[in-house]
């Protein structure tokens, strides 16, 4: 008889904790990879928000699930556009990225429920990728319409998941 070797149980907890990290590796990436030129300007037509505003949003809106979600101990601070760098959002975003794990990885592990939040984990994290490259394309697609658009290898560089 052949000898059999059992696979390990793939770790569902850890993967998405680690593609959670990955979203916002991408995340710092794409900020990275937007011309300084396009950070803080002014949408066509003067409405909407800017690069730089999009990103405060993005970790803004983390912001505001944790205290639902029964976040403990100091929170990130909110961030503002005005005068925000792109490290600055960069450091903010991981910040807030930590924030998260620590709510998640508990919910993961233990009874699927983010307080807060229905109907379960697996759909928070559905909603926290989706957040993200909802406006991933908004800051592409603003900065193309200010002239200056991310560069052609970040367009594709963003889909590289396996190496980021």
């Amino acid at each position: 008889m052949p000898a059999t070797r059992s696979a390990a149980a793939f770790d569902i907890a850890g993967r998405l904790l680690a593609a959670f990290e990955t979203n916002n590796r991408i995340n710092e990436y794409m900020i990275r990879n937007v011309p300084a030129e396009a950070w803080d300007a002014k949408p066509p037509g003067g409405k909407g928000r800017s690069i730089a505003g999009i990103v405060a949003h993005m970790h803004n809106v983390r912001l505001m699930w944790l205290k639902p979600a029964g976040a403990v101990g100091p929170l990130p601070a909110k961030i503002e556009s005005d005068n925000l760098t792109q490290e600055g959002a960069i450091a903010a975003l991981e910040a807030s990225c930590r924030a998260m794990l620590a709510i998640l990885e508990p919910a993961l592990r233990g009874d699927g429920r983010v307080k807060g939040f229905k109907p379960d984990v697996a759909s928070f994290f559905a909603y926290l990728f989706a957040h993200d490259a909802h406006h991933r394309g908004q800051i592409s697609m603003l900065a193309r319409q200010l002239g200056h658009p991310l560069p052609q290898s970040a367009m594709y560089g963003m889909w590289e998941w396996g190496t980021r």
